[in-house]
This record gives C-alpha cells, sequence and structure tokens, in this order.
C-alpha cells in the first residue's frame, strides 16, 4: 500500500493530505490554462468593432444621405471618430488580446491618412497679404470691442458675416482708421487695406425651412448674405468672395437638415466656376466642414489655407470649446503661406486668418 505523506495541524489534530491536494491543484490549474483561450482569440468582439471603425471611416463617403443626411453628418464630426482608437486600445490591452490590437491598425492608418497631415504645422514666414474671417454674431455683447481686436490683428483683408442692422455702424466706425476702404452688402462686408472695386452681391437661395418659425421676423427677411468684390493688389487683382451659408440643425423630423446651406454652397460654386480672375479667396461662415460632400462644388475649385499651411485642426466653432472648422478660408491662384486662429471675442466663433502669397 502506497505510504500517504500527512501532516498534523491544529490543535484538533486533522491530517491534511499535503501530496495528493498539491497533486489535484495542478491539475485544476493547467485545466484552466488549457481551456482559456489565447491571446489571439481573445477580445474578438473588439477586433470586430476596431474593423468596423477602420471601414467607416474609410467608407465615409458611401454613408447614404437619403436618410436624414447621415451622411453629411458623420463627415462634419469625422475627426473626432478618432477618439474611439484608444478606447478601444485600452479594452484590448485589458483582455489581452492580439487580435484586437492588430485590428487597430486599420482604423490607425485610416485616420492618420485623413488627418494626420493637420497634427503638425506647415506654417512658412512671410506672406504677401494676410486675410482674416470672422462671424461677429448677431447676438455679440460688444461689437465694438470686436472690431478693435480684429483691426489689432493686422490683417490686410477682412471679411465679417452675421452683422445686424444695428452693428453695422460700430463696425464701420472702429475699422474705419485701420481699413479705409470698405463695403457691406446686407449681412456681409469687406474691410481692406488696399482699394476694393466689382462688388456685387452673390445669390445663395436661403430658405430657413424648419427653423422658420424661431427667427425673428426682421431675421427672416431676404438679405445678402454673400458678395464678390476685387481687391487691387501690387501683384494684380484678386476676386474675394466673402459668404455666410445658411445654418443647419439636427431635427426630429428631418434629421441633419442642410437644405439652405447645401443650396448656397451650390450657387457659390456656380459663382466661382464662373469667376475670371485666376486668383481667387473665399472667406466666410460655411456651415460644415469641407470634409462634408454638400461642398464638393467648393472644394473640386478651391483648396483650404487652413489645411494646407495651419498648426492643428482650426476648429472654430462654438468659441468655448470648439468642435467643428465652419469658418473657412478657401484659396485658387495664391499660395497660403501659414493660417491661425485669432482670439476669442464677444462671438461664439473664433476668427481665423491666413498669409498668403504669389
Amino acid at each position: 500500500m502506497a505510504q500517504v505523506d500527512t501532516a498534523e495541524t491544529g490543535q484538533g489534530g486533522i491530517r491534511r493530505d499535503t501530496g495528493s491536494g498539491t497533486w489535484r491543484a495542478g491539475i485544476r490549474r493547467a485545466i484552466r490554462v488549457g481551456s482559456r483561450p489565447g491571446p489571439w482569440k481573445r477580445g474578438l468582439v473588439l477586433a470586430a468593432l476596431a474593423l468596423l471603425l477602420g471601414l467607416f471611416m474609410l467608407l465615409h463617403a458611401k454613408i447614404p444621405n437619403r436618410i436624414g443626411n447621415l451622411g453629411s453628418l458623420a463627415e462634419t464630426f469625422l475627426p473626432w471618430f478618432g477618439l474611439f482608437i484608444p478606447v478601444l486600445l485600452a479594452g484590448a490591452l485589458w483582455r489581452r488580446s492580439a487580435s484586437a490590437v492588430a485590428a487597430l491598425l486599420l482604423p490607425v492608418m485610416v485616420w492618420l491618412n485623413l488627418f494626420g497631415g493637420l497634427l503638425g504645422d506647415k506654417s512658412h514666414p512671410g506672406s504677401d497679404l494676410t486675410v482674416a474671417s470672422h462671424n461677429v454674431g448677431a447676438d455679440n455683447p460688444d461689437p465694438a470691442g470686436t472690431a478693435r481686436d480684429l483691426a489689432a490683428s493686422g490683417a490686410d483683408v477682412l471679411a465679417l458675416q452675421e452683422m445686424t442692422e444695428q452693428a453695422r455702424d460700430t463696425y464701420e466706425k472702429e475699422l474705419a482708421k485701420a481699413y479705409p476702404y470698405h463695403t457691406v452688402l446686407g449681412t456681409v462686408g469687406l474691410w481692406s487695406k488696399l482699394p476694393l472695386s466689382d462688388t456685387q452681391p452673390v445669390d445663395i437661395k436661403m430658405d430657413y425651412g424648419p427653423l422658420a418659425d424661431t427667427k425673428p421676423v426682421d431675421m427672416k427677411m431676404a438679405y445678402t448674405r454673400a458678395l464678390r468684390t476685387t481687391v487691387a493688389t501690387d501683384q494684380g487683382p484678386l476676386a474675394v468672395y466673402v459668404a455666410h451659408l445658411g445654418s443647419v440643425r439636427v431635427n426630429p423630423r428631418t434629421g441633419f437638415w442642410t437644405d439652405s446651406r447645401d443650396r448656397g454652397a451650390q450657387a457659390l460654386g456656380k459663382a466661382i466656376a464662373a469667376e475670371q480672375n485666376e486668383r481667387v479667396v473665399l472667406l466666410g461662415d460655411l456651415n460644415g466642414t469641407m470634409d462634408d460632400r454638400a461642398f464638393a462644388d467648393i472644394t473640386s475649385q478651391l483648396h483650404s489655407a487652413q489645411d494646407a499651411a495651419g498648426d492643428g485642426f482650426g476648429f472654430s466653432w462654438p468659441a468655448k470649446f470648439p468642435v467643428a472648422r465652419i469658418d473657412q478660408i478657401l484659396v485658387r491662384g495664391v499660395e497660403p503661406e501659414s493660417s491661425w486662429m485669432l482670439p476669442a471675442t464677444g462671438s461664439d466663433h473664433l476668427p481665423v486668418a491666413a498669409g498668403i502669397s504669389w
């Protein structure tokens, strides 16, 4: 009969079978280890989510707009989908899932391909002309202070949007010393240190749609929200467009409502296509990001100064916590050298500026 290794413990004289107990515990541990899935089999749900995220960003242009403009809504906030990457990475590390970590390579590469170029400073010193644009806000409590701040920026050409009739005189008075030339049509205007000529309105076909009931009568009146003028520079004439496209809203009935903005973008694209001057600058609050397919008629002709020569994403709205770049500086026939955000004013938008060269 085999000898059993035993030991006495405690006052009760209870015997513990240390040899067989250790053996059984080892067997149980081996069974647990053997039944535990390996690192490539763990976290398969996380791996699937990572692949879906990568495909979502890669194929964002395929998301249909037929239902509530979901495609445009996704493209408006497309950079922010990158925040899901560190969340999924944390989950993959917690689960010790090699498959999930490997799957994350897809969204990482897609996001870097789309937005990696915005992470560094691409500005160059020197420029021939500095342009700036600002939606000054109809509810701005300090238009005089806003005007002084903008004049102090040193911009050669300054575009303003959303000026009310009551504040117009204030802007004209405060900017007169720094800018001897200016033109105002409706709620948009351009102030310049260089002569202006050939100013004309651009019809961007405003329609408030589901917002109509929320607007006071004086705001629902038909008025000019875009203009085109010529700035006389030492290098020749520069065509400058100032625009404030229609607002967008998330509405329970219509989803992401962009009808007015989209029609304005199409009209503005046609106006730029008919422009004879090879040197063009578009300044304005376009109420959308340039990733949005709705601006294809514009982005096919102009390129973004912020993308080409900025430092970071250039988010401009809302001013307190910017989440989207809807205030744009787009150019053709000139070279952006730098682009930056100006300090906040009394508006809910941040001003944007760029240096351009010939």
